[in-house]
């Protein structure tokens, strides 16, 4: 299998702590979240990662290289990134990954590492880990299932009633439908949108994603300086 990291937008939310530094490269409980998210990808066994950059990209690729890791990097370069969506930086990286058993990422997370293995060993072949219930508005991207625990829908645009809660950016996909994913992402590329947009046309397809949820592992995307702070105090909660 291998992992992508989404990592090329500007977080002009952030600003100005993103004046000068990527985001990914904000730092959390003392650590830059991307360097969390690639100990965690080593801690959960995972040998080779391709990383989308964009947004002061020589800064991450330069912190990633002085890193002593033992899973091997891989950077696509997005230079189009302040004027495309995440849908167009995920489809950069089909020219390596299409096709392949795929851990798909957002760079913006932190989060518990065994929420990794906890979806790596899903039966499910196609899943995605979910933070059930909590309060649900217009900014998050919500999950409607079926009883089954399959996904129905998946957007910004449902329903918060009809949600089973909020998916939080770490997905797995088998080889068939990573195949099919940037077969879909070639021809929405260019639209501005988020990748869940061609998640829902698969699943429209026919292809079966289910939920997994966080259960007690905590995680959260981090988009505003609210969200960082309320980051800090989410540290001591994380697996050591």
């Amino acid at each position: 299998m291998i992992s992508v990291i989404l990592a090329a937008g500007i977080s002009s939310r952030l600003r100005p702590l993103t004046n000068t530094t990527p985001k990914c490269l904000l730092p959390v409980g003392g650590l830059p979240l991307l360097e969390r998210t690639l100990r965690s990808l080593e801690r959960a066994g995972l040998k080779e990662c391709v990383l989308v950059t964009g947004y002061f990209r020589e800064k991450v690729e330069q912190f990633v290289r002085s890193l002593d890791l033992s899973i091997t990097t891989r950077f696509i370069f997005n230079p189009d990134f302040a004027s495309t969506s995440n849908s167009y930086s995920l489809w950069m990286a089909g020219r390596v990954v299409a096709g392949m058993d795929l851990l798909l990422m957002d760079g913006d997370i932190l989060f518990d590492w065994r929420l990794i293995p906890l979806l790596l060993e899903t039966p499910h072949e196609n899943a995605l880990i979910m933070r059930p219930g909590g309060t649900l508005g217009h900014e998050e991207i919500k999950v409607e299932m079926a009883a089954a625990g399959n996904i129905l829908r998946i957007g910004k645009e449902i329903d918060p009633v009809r949600a089973g809660g909020e998916s939080v950016g770490i997905e797995k996909f088998g080889a068939p439908a990573s195949l099919r994913l940037f077969e879909i992402l070639e021809r929405r590329k260019d639209r501005n949108e988020f990748y869940e947009a061609s998640f829902q046309e698969m699943i429209d397809e026919g292809f079966a994603v289910f939920a997994v949820g966080t259960g007690a592992f905590a995680c959260m995307e981090i988009d505003t300086p609210e969200d960082l702070a309320a980051a800090e105090h989410l540290v001591p909660t994380l697996a050591s």
